[in-house]
């Protein structure tokens, strides 16, 4: 393929025949032509694919679910920071309770408990 060569918006080498004649055969005019048919195929069943319905919403599904795994992997580790964190206040390190904490936040656990018991009953009456 003679002449001078530039881009063309797909990126492909294509003639500039603005300047110098094109010296090429009909066959390799041909054989260019059936190359940039194949290509152009090519992109067309790519486009295709990027806008069809099910590749659309499966693209859409994908990020939800990696939002929800990630907000998820948050909340887990939030969680255990936060039960690590209630476990080191009421036992040692050596792993024994501490009755001066446990005993108090055990009374206001019953009387939450019984709070919420009394007012369900008042409630169905």
């Amino acid at each position: 393929m003679h002449g001078t060569r530039r881009n063309d918006h797909g990126g492909n080498a294509v003639a500039d025949t603005s300047s110098t004649p094109d010296t090429r055969t009909p066959a390799q005019i041909e054989a260019d032509i059936r190359r940039r048919r194949g290509t152009l195929a090519e992109t067309l069943d790519e486009i295709g694919v990027r806008v069809h319905p099910k590749t659309i919403v499966g693209d859409a599904k994908a990020k939800v679910v990696s939002h929800i795994d990630n907000t998820l992997g948050r909340a887990y580790v939030g969680v255990n920071r936060a039960v690590s964190d209630v476990k080191g206040q009421l036992v040692t390190e050596e792993g024994a309770p501490r009755l001066e904490r446990i005993v108090p936040v055990a009374l206001v656990v019953v009387g939450v408990v019984g709070l919420l018991a009394v007012g369900s009953r008042r409630r169905k009456r």
